[in-house]
């Protein structure tokens, strides 16, 4: 788990965001509600590359309108295995990771090839995550 996670508001720019992301070298931002710290939605530097600026829409406009919502989120007790079947099953890359609703980290694709030491696992789990984002494509996996 990373426990550096990169949050902003959900009423943030879109540009703001993206020069916080520039800023950080992440590629995504967790929205926390400042008025009670909970968690308002989650953004990648994706989502504002393909949802907010090809659509010629105002990098001013708030960020939120971008992200996705509810926020699918694990617990700092999760072994590796659980982790990792919950961002399978739901199709995600990150995880934050929440203590009493308190955001205190974030697990990546990335953290799991680290922990494991098992780059052909980051490389299934990408091919099944993608899958899940992408019904009715065909993905070729090496190997395995």
């Amino acid at each position: 788990m990373t426990e550096g996670v990169v949050s902003a508001s959900p009423s943030a720019s879109v540009r703001q965001v993206a020069e916080l992301m520039r800023e950080r070298n992440v590629g995504s931002v967790v929205l926390v509600d400042e008025e009670d710290g909970t968690l308002a939605g989650f953004v990648t530097d994706r989502d504002l590359a393909i949802g907010a600026l090809t659509d010629g829409r105002d990098p001013g406009d708030p960020v939120a309108a971008h992200a996705s919502s509810p926020v699918v989120t694990g617990e700092p007790g999760m072994n590796v295995e659980e982790a990792a079947e919950l961002m399978v099953r739901h199709g995600i890359r990150r995880l934050p990771i929440l203590d009493g609703g308190r955001l205190t980290g974030i697990v990546t694709l990335d953290d799991l090839a680290v922990r494991t030491g098992d780059l052909e696992l980051a490389a299934h789990m990408t091919a099944q995550i993608t899958r899940a984002a992408l019904p009715g494509f065909y993905f070729h996996d090496r190997g395995g």
